[in-house]
């Protein structure tokens, strides 16, 4: 990639920010269920989640296709490159930028401040590879993780909706680990083993293995919280959730 694509690429990030805030606005406007109606700390939330599902969807299935569309590029994680990735990379950077805004401007900043340390790692790390063209391949294989969090949002909407069907949130439940493992740990592995292995230490070699590094340990935290909240609830330490957007309840 040529620097011929910086200036398209910041207006596609921009771009990017301007359609998920179209969301948020007309996430506004969706009737809400009674339970969060009724509880004014959920509202905020409740609209958020919903234009991170929908992230979740686009983003995750875009880099499944992808990858799968062309397989070639795994063996060119640092300097593969497709068009469709490097679109995917400013569509999920947009996506960030607009969460972060949300998250601040909304005063939510102390409650979800975990979430303000992921998506300035992914900023920071996603821009990078913008600029420099480099590892866009690494990134496709990070954003797999969206294919998890469609159904980890999803567990946390039925959370918050109180929805009325015990046998949905079980199976959801099960399937959310099993796509925990095979699209968030599993490729984060991957990556790590690579990194660790192949990319040398220095310069944005660095930065992303120290991101990456740190996201390993953000995932097995959320992972254990995940894990103590569905299937040893006695381990759960009980706390107030309403205005929380993060694994914890």
């Amino acid at each position: 990639m040529g620097p011929g694509w910086r200036a398209p690429s910041a207006a596609l990030v921009g771009g990017s920010v301007a359609l998920f805030g179209g969301l948020r606005r007309a996430a506004l406007a969706l009737p809400r269920p009674a339970a969060v109606r009724s509880r004014p700390g959920r509202v905020w939330r409740w609209g958020n989640l919903l234009v991170s599902f929908a992230h979740s969807v686009l983003a995750g299935l875009w880099a499944l296709f992808s990858l799968w569309q062309s397989p070639e590029l795994l063996s060119d994680i640092q300097d593969g490159y497709s068009v469709s990735g490097h679109l995917l990379v400013c569509f999920s950077s947009g996506y960030f930028i607009h969460d972060s805004l949300d998250i601040i401007f909304n005063h939510q900043s102390r409650s979800s401040w975990e979430y303000l340390v992921h998506h300035a790692m992914a900023i920071s790390a996603f821009i990078s590879l913008i600029i420099t063209g480099r590892f866009l391949v690494a990134a496709m294989l990070l954003l797999l993780v969206e294919v998890s969090n469609i159904f980890l949002t999803a567990r946390m909407l039925l959370k918050m909706s109180n929805v009325p069907s015990p046998a949905l949130y079980r199976a959801n439940k099960y399937v959310n680990l099993v796509m925990y493992f095979a699209f968030r740990l599993a490729p984060q592995a991957y990556l790590t083993w690579y990194f660790l292995r192949h990319v040398e230490v220095q310069g944005q070699g660095a930065f992303l293995t120290a991101n990456l590094l740190l996201l390993d340990a953000m995932i097995l935290m959320y992972f254990s919280r995940l894990l103590r909240s569905d299937f040893c609830p006695s381990l759960r330490k009980g706390r107030d959730v309403d205005g929380e957007k993060f694994l914890i309840d």
